[in-house]
């Protein structure tokens, strides 16, 4: 991955980590180069101490989700599948399991793996322009990157409703539903951001990191076995009929035709 371009920034100071998805011009799409770049980027918040994580986003979107395209052109879409949701699934885990507290910060629209991937977070902070989105079910896979762990947070039918009928839900809806911590008008975002982590950091390092861990433990006590249910399921309909299908019919941006 050494030519691979720079999707992600990281920055340190003062005990807080800033973790950016910086590939804007395609929405911040969930692939390979991404994920290596982000898990190194949680890494080293570990290795510098980091009592916050702030995981960000620039552009439109906090992320598009999975690059579509690259599903289709790859030649072992099994194998590619494998290593991407793998290496999603490490990332998701890190942040869950960090002594630190994560904060991400959604400017714009999370779809796909970028919901999930948001929702990894301790604290969600949001624009009033986000939207969330699950639309695994519209191109025949099924949800993956801790979708499954959103029902701790939203819900079970909120969840099926999300994942069955691909709705989008606002930052506000999403606020209501427990999974947003803070809504502000988007040009307030970065100063809800600081003032949150000043927060944070002017709090107990010891018992932040035993509060996560105690509450967390508790909504789901191994996340890792879900996620890896997840893999197992879009690893299988991403090779199958209707996964071909779905995956084709939006890059030819037409209807599928399900089996």
């Amino acid at each position: 991955m050494t030519d691979a371009p720079d999707l992600v920034r990281y920055a340190f100071a003062d005990g807080a980590a800033r973790i950016t998805l910086t590939g804007a011009d395609r929405g911040n799409p969930v692939e390979p180069a991404q994920i290596d770049q982000l898990f190194a980027a949680v890494r080293r918040a570990g290795r510098d101490d980091a009592k916050v994580i702030v995981l960000d986003a620039e552009g439109r979107f906090f992320s598009v989700g999975g690059d579509l395209s690259a599903f289709h052109a790859a030649e072992d879409t099994a194998a590619f599948i494998d290593d991407l949701a793998d290496g999603l699934h490490r990332v998701v885990s890190e942040l869950v399991r960090s002594d630190a507290v994560v904060v991400s910060v959604v400017q714009g629209t999370a779809a796909g793996a970028g919901f999930p991937l948001a929702a990894a977070a301790d604290v969600v902070l949001a624009a009033d322009t986000a939207k969330f989105s699950l639309a695994y079910t519209k191109v025949g896979l099924s949800p993956d990157g801790g979708s499954s762990l959103l029902v701790h947070t939203l819900g079970l039918h909120r969840v099926l409703r999300l994942a069955l009928l691909g709705d989008l839900i606002t930052a506000q809806e999403a606020y209501d539903a427990g999974l947003v911590a803070r809504v502000v008008p988007a040009a307030e975002l970065a100063d809800a951001v600081d003032a949150v982590v000043g927060q944070l950091l002017a709090g107990s390092r010891a018992a932040q990191a035993a509060a996560k861990r105690l509450v967390r433990e508790q909504a789901v006590a191994a996340p890792e076995a879900a996620l890896r249910r997840e893999l197992l399921s879009i690893r299988t309909l991403a090779v199958g009929a209707d996964g071909r299908e779905g995956i084709a019919a939006f890059l030819e941006k037409r209807p599928a035709s399900f089996s």
